[in-house]
């Protein structure tokens, strides 16, 4: 049985350059920040966030969908199949721990 991981982002549309790093205590808990350069234009940014979390976890772009927020900064990714460190790899990229 295929298991899966949620993880909590808040997203930074339009930034100058991308970056997956930081912290946001928000309503959906300990988010991680993901800035993106795309814009919040019929879903883009959405799917620069979602490539952009697959390669910052280390796992492929077709294990990480989108479970809710489509439309909002606050979104929730479902990562299918994580790999056993990424608990710590998630810590690691939102409070540099």
């Amino acid at each position: 049985m295929a298991q899966s991981v949620t993880v909590a982002v808040r997203v930074k549309p339009g930034a100058s350059r991308a970056k997956v790093g930081g912290r946001y205590d928000g309503s959906l808990g300990p988010a991680l920040v993901v800035a993106v350069t795309a814009p919040p234009v019929d879903g883009r940014a959405t799917e620069a966030v979602r490539r952009a979390l697959a390669v910052a976890l280390g796992v492929p772009v077709s294990s990480v969908s989108l479970r809710s927020g489509a439309t909002g900064r606050d979104k929730l990714f479902a990562v299918a199949d994580p790999p056993e460190d990424l608990t710590v790899r998630l810590d690691t990229l939102r409070d540099g721990a």
